[in-house]
C-alpha cells in the first residue's frame, strides 16, 4: 500500500499510480471512501488538486486498456465506491465477495499487521460473546498469560534466584568494591555456578512489547472499540480515563490540564507495577536501583493520556504476573 500524505500532494499536484487489483481513496481514524474497479485489468489511479477549489482533492482511476464499441452492440463497465466505516470484518467479506487487493490495510494495524489482526478478531469474538469489551480485554488478557506462562516461569524463576542469592552477591560487591573487573568476574562466575541468567526477566518484557503495541493499535484504529463501556466511569474504552487524582477524582469541581489527568486505572496500574518491582530482585548497580523505582511514576504518568483498555490489559497483566510470581518464589524457597 502508497499513502500519500496532503502535503506530498501539495507539492507535487498530481499523483498518478499504475495498478492491478487495487483501489484508491480517502481515509482518517475510523471513516473511508474508497473507489476501485470491477475488472483485474491495469488500471491508473490518481490524486489531483484542483485549482479552482480551495483544499479540494479528486480521486479517480481510468482503465489502461482501450476497448472498442462494435454497431448495435453494448459494453459494460463496472466499477464500486465505498463509503463508511471501516469495519473489519465487513470490509473483509467485500475482499472476498469482490476480490479488491489489500482492502483491509486503509484499517491502519500497524508494523504487527500479522499480529494485530488476529488480537482484534479474538478481542470481537470475546466482546461480542460477553457483551462488554472490557470483559474481553480481561479474558484475552488472561490467554495471553497462558500462551506466555512456560516463557514467563523460566523467566520469573532466573529472577527469584537472583533475588534468593542476592545477599552473596552483595558480598561479593564489597570484597571487590575497589576492583570492579575482579568483581564482574566473580559475579559471572557465581551466575554460572548457579545456573543463573540475570538477563532472563528482561525476555517476558520484550515479548509483550509487539503484543503492547499490537492490542494499542486494535483499542486506537478499531471504530468497534469507539464508545464502548465498561463498568462504573468508563464510557469508552477508546478513550483515557475521565478521572483525576487532582480533583479528587470529581469531588472538586474543576477539569484539570490533560497532564495532570491522571485515573483510577493508571493508579492501579501504577501499584501493581509497583508491587511487581518489590518481588523482583533488585538491579544490582544503585543508580540502576533508583532508576527502575521512578518507573511506576513514570509509567502512570504516561498511560494515564491511552485508552482505558489499554490501562485496563496492562493493570490485570501485572496482577497476574505478581500472582505467578508470588507462588513460584514460595516455591523456589523451599526448595
Amino acid at each position: 500500500m502508497k499513502e500519500v500524505s496532503y502535503d506530498e500532494l501539495h507539492e507535487n499536484k498530481e499523483i498518478v499510480e499504475s495498478t492491478k487489483n487495487g483501489w484508491i481513496g480517502y481515509t482518517d481514524h475510523y471513516w473511508q471512501v474508497a473507489i476501485f474497479p470491477d475488472t483485474n485489468e491495469s488500471f491508473k489511479a490518481r490524486f489531483k488538486t484542483l485549482n479552482d477549489r480551495r483544499n479540494s482533492i479528486q480521486i479517480d482511476f481510468i482503465n489502461d486498456n482501450v476497448k472498442s464499441v462494435e454497431p448495435n452492440s453494448n459494453l459494460v463497465t463496472k466499477s464500486y465506491v465505498f463509503a463508511g466505516a471501516k469495519e473489519v470484518p465487513l470490509i473483509d467479506n467485500y475482499i472476498k465477495e469482490l476480490n479488491v487487493n489489500k482492502l483491509d490495510l486503509s484499517v491502519d494495524f500497524g508494523w504487527f499487521y500479522f499480529l494485530t489482526k488476529p488480537l482484534f478478531y479474538a478481542l470481537n469474538f470475546l466482546s461480542t460473546k460477553f457483551q462488554n469489551f472490557g470483559i474481553g480485554i480481561i479474558i484475552l488478557t488472561i490467554f495471553i498469560r497462558i500462551i506466555l506462562f512456560p516463557l514467563a516461569n523460566k523467566s520469573f524463576k532466573s529472577m527469584n534466584s537472583m533475588r534468593i542469592l542476592t545477599p552473596e552477591i552483595q558480598r561479593v560487591r564489597e570484597r571487590y568494591k575497589d576492583d570492579r573487573q575482579k568483581m564482574n568476574q566473580e559475579m559471572f562466575a557465581l551466575y554460572r555456578e548457579k545456573k543463573i541468567n540475570p538477563a532472563a526477566g528482561c525476555l517476558p518484557i520484550l515479548i509483550q512489547i509487539p503484543i503492547f503495541f499490537a492490542l494499542y493499535k486494535v483499542l486506537f484504529v478499531s471504530i468497534e472499540m469507539r464508545h464502548a463501556p465498561f463498568f462504573g466511569w468508563i464510557k469508552d474504552l477508546s478513550a483515557p480515563d475521565p478521572t483525576s487524582l487532582f480533583n479528587l477524582f470529581g469531588l472538586i469541581p474543576w477539569d484539570p490540564p490533560l497532564f495532570l489527568t491522571i485515573g483510577i486505572w493508571p493508579l492501579l496500574m501504577g501499584l501493581t507495577m509497583y508491587l511487581q518491582q518489590k518481588i523482583n530482585p533488585p538491579p544490582p548497580d544503585p543508580i540502576q536501583a533508583k532508576i527502575f523505582m521512578m518507573l511506576p511514576f513514570i509509567f502512570t504518568f504516561l498511560l494515564a493520556t491511552f485508552p482505558s483498555g489499554m490501562v485496563v490489559y496492562w493493570t490485570v497483566n501485572n496482577v497476574l504476573s505478581i500472582g505467578q510470581q508470588y507462588i513460584l518464589l514460595k516455591k523456589q524457597k523451599k526448595e
